[in-house]
C-alpha cells in the first residue's frame, strides 16, 4: 500500500513533496497487486507524468484510491489505476496546465506553444481511461472542471465509490439522481447573469429631453457606469 499525500514535485525542497524518485523506491519495495490512496493538490506535471508511468508499467493490478482530492497533475496519476475509487467526501479537478513566462513576445509563444503540446499530453491519459472524445475533455480542462465522487464515475474518471465493507447495507445503496460538476467558469457566467438582472438599468423617458445616457440610474440609484466597474471589479476576484 502506498500513499501519495502532498504536492507532486520533481525535487523535495521541504521534505514533503512527492517526488517520482521517492515514489520509485516505496514503489520497488514490494511486489504483486497494489493501491495507491492519493490526497493530493497536484504539482508538477512532468513528476506526475513520470509516476503515472511507473503505475502504467508495474505489472500487478493496481487500485487507486482518492480519499481526499486528486486535482490537477494527481487526477493524472489516478487515470493510471487498474481501477479507481472514489471515497464520497472526495474530489477531482483538472484544468488546463499552467506556466510561468519571462522574456519578449518570441519568448510568449514559446510557452504558449508548450502548454498546447502539454495540455495534449495530459489530454492523453483522461482520453485513455475515460473513452471521451477529446473535444469535450478539452472543454472540461478549459473550465476548471471539479467532480464529485458520482459525476467521476458518470464521466468515467473513476470506476467506483468506496463502500464500508463490514456493512451488509452498503450494498444496497443507490447512487443519488443528482450528480455534482462544478465549473469555474459557468459559476462565474452564472453569477454575473444574477448580478446584472437585479441592476436593471431604466432607459431615458422619451419625451424627457434633459436626460442623457450618463444619468442613467438603476433601481437602486446607482448609475450604469458605477454597475459595470463594480461587475468588472468583482469579476477579478472570481
Amino acid at each position: 500500500m502506498l500513499f501519495l499525500n502532498g504536492t507532486i514535485a520533481e525535487e523535495s525542497w521541504f521534505d514533503d513533496d512527492v517526488t517520482p524518485a521517492l515514489f520509485k523506491q516505496e514503489l520497488d519495495s514490494g511486489e504483486g497487486n497494489i493501491t495507491v490512496w492519493i490526497n493530493s493538490p497536484g504539482g508538477d506535471c512532468v513528476a506526475a507524468a513520470q509516476i503515472y508511468n511507473m503505475l502504467m508499467d508495474y505489472k500487478g493490478d493496481v487500485t487507486v484510491k482518492i480519499d481526499g482530492i486528486a486535482a490537477s497533475a494527481a487526477s493524472v496519476i489516478a487515470m493510471a489505476g487498474t481501477k479507481v475509487l472514489m471515497s464520497p467526501v472526495s474530489m477531482m479537478m483538472i484544468h488546463n496546465p499552467a506556466t510561468i513566462a519571462f522574456g519578449d513576445t518570441a519568448e510568449m509563444q514559446k510557452a504558449i506553444n508548450m502548454l498546447s503540446e502539454l495540455k495534449e499530453s495530459i489530454m492523453n491519459a483522461y482520453e485513455i481511461k475515460t473513452g471521451m472524445s477529446r473535444t469535450k475533455i478539452s472543454h472540461l480542462m478549459d473550465a476548471e472542471t471539479w467532480m464529485d465522487a458520482h459525476k467521476a464515475v458518470e464521466l468515467g474518471f473513476a470506476d467506483d465509490i468506496l463502500q464500508r465493507q463490514d456493512t451488509a447495507e452498503a450494498d444496497d445503496l443507490e447512487s443519488p439522481e443528482v450528480s455534482m460538476l462544478y465549473s469555474r467558469a459557468a459559476v462565474t457566467n452564472s453569477l454575473m447573469d444574477k448580478i446584472a438582472a437585479k441592476c436593471h438599468i431604466k432607459a431615458p423617458d422619451a419625451g424627457c429631453t434633459g436626460a442623457t445616457e450618463t444619468e442613467n440610474v438603476t433601481d437602486n440609484g446607482r448609475s450604469a457606469e458605477e454597475i459595470r466597474e463594480r461587475l468588472n471589479f468583482i469579476k477579478r476576484f472570481i
